[in-house]
């Protein structure tokens, strides 16, 4: 099976998905096949890849015949209608694929909320429709080759988000050095675990071999600093005593790995930068002079390349992805 990685964060407004975006560009730049999934009702990371003529077509010229999205994959499952619907891999470049998402979305987590205590008492329907998502993005994922699927999830707990971790076999917390973020792990962590577990004895009742069902290994790989401000190569003063808590704070709430190993990256934010990679529609680090990246400006775009890289070989190394 291809290996999931789930990216979520308790609370929003961290960049979660502007992480997710370049993560995925970096990796396909590395030669990964790259299959980035939107299960965000918001759909930001579908609107990060597309310009607004895709998205209009994406979103208005519904295909009953074509599942466009992630939404048309699952509704005529959750609906009745029929079974799982496949799922389109969108080429964005030639290893890397979308499968993208819409506000459609949101209307199915009464719908999954539902299922999930119908699925200790073995039934087929239940557990089919809970673990949707994952046959959803692993046949997504074959088609086109990806050797990784990449989850971009809302900041939430709901009942979208539990299924689509049930699908993940790792999970990368991006953290911001403020009290948000520290009251984000206070929550997921604890989810985290009541989720793993009770998956694990819905799989005990699995009622039989016909139905392919995920691992729900929900394994917390480390996480991912961004928005570190620095002044002089230093934190500013306020965001200090954050910074030193996270490790902490990140160890105690979520950690499978032990203190000292969790971090898997830090990232630098820069909001100008970003402004001109999101007008030009690419990643900062393919920003180019032409794009008005000159001098510190593509300075900052080559070192966060660089930076994107350190992650991507750090993380293909934790989930064993060669």
């Amino acid at each position: 099976m291809i290996p999931v990685i789930a990216f979520i964060n308790g609370k929003g407004r961290v960049g979660t998905t502007t992480l997710v975006y370049h993560l995925a560009w970096k990796l396909a730049d590395m030669g990964y096949g790259v299959l980035a999934a939107d299960l965000d009702p918001q759909a930001n990371l579908t609107a990060a890849f597309l310009d607004e003529d895709d998205l209009e077509s994406l979103w208005t010229e519904r295909r009953p015949d074509e599942a466009r999205t992630i939404s048309d994959s699952l509704r005529p499952l959750i609906e009745g209608t029929g079974g799982l619907a496949s799922a389109t891999a969108r080429a964005i470049d030639s290893l890397l694929y979308l499968a993208p998402g819409d506000l459609a979305l949101a209307w199915f987590e009464d719908a999954l909320a539902a299922c999930w205590p119908k699925c200790a008492g073995s039934r087929d329907s239940a557990q089919n429709i809970t673990s949707a998502f994952w046959r959803i993005l692993q046949s997504a994922a074959s088609r086109c080759g990806a050797r990784v699927i990449l989850m971009d999830l809302g900041p939430n707990l709901g009942a979208i988000n539990r299924a689509a971790l049930i699908a993940a076999d790792s999970i990368v917390v991006p953290l911001a050095p403020d009290v948000g973020s520290v009251e984000g792990l206070r929550n997921l962590g604890p989810a985290i675990r009541e989720w793993r577990g009770e998956w694990k004895s819905f799989l005990e009742r699995n009622p039989g071999p016909a139905l392919e069902l995920p691992q729900g290994k929900l394994r917390p790989e480390g996480y991912v600093l961004l928005r570190h401000p620095v002044r002089l190569d230093r934190p500013v003063q306020a965001y200090g005593k954050w910074l030193a808590r996270l490790p902490l704070e990140y160890s105690k709430w979520i950690s499978a790995n032990g203190a000292g190993q969790d971090r898997i990256a830090s990232l630098r934010y820069s909001p100008s930068l970003l402004q001109m990679a999101k007008e030009a529609r690419k990643p900062v680090f393919h920003l180019k002079p032409a794009d008005g990246a000159l001098g510190a400006h593509l300075t900052a775009a080559n070192a966060a390349g660089e930076e994107y890289a350190q992650l991507a070989r750090e993380l293909m190394r934790r989930v064993n992805v060669e």
